[in-house]
């Protein structure tokens, strides 16, 4: 048997939502397969941060590549 799977229904900005289209299409995923595997990195995230405020203290930074592009 295979996993049972929740659906969820979340709102977000139409310019988010463009975004996460765009990685979607670069990655070759569906989009509801790109919100999944962002839900399950960003709790692991939470979970070891131990707090929201903690979490968002932390910013990354972008790699010379990623700055080069822009």
């Amino acid at each position: 048997m295979g996993e049972w799977k929740a659906p969820l229904s979340l709102r977000v900005h139409q310019a988010l939502r463009t975004d996460i289209e765009q990685v979607a299409a670069r990655e070759r995923r569906s989009l509801s397969n790109i919100g999944e595997l962002l839900l399950e990195w960003a709790i692991e995230q939470l979970k070891a941060a131990g707090s929201l405020d903690r979490l968002l203290k932390f910013k990354i930074r972008p790699s010379a590549r990623d700055r080069q592009q822009r």
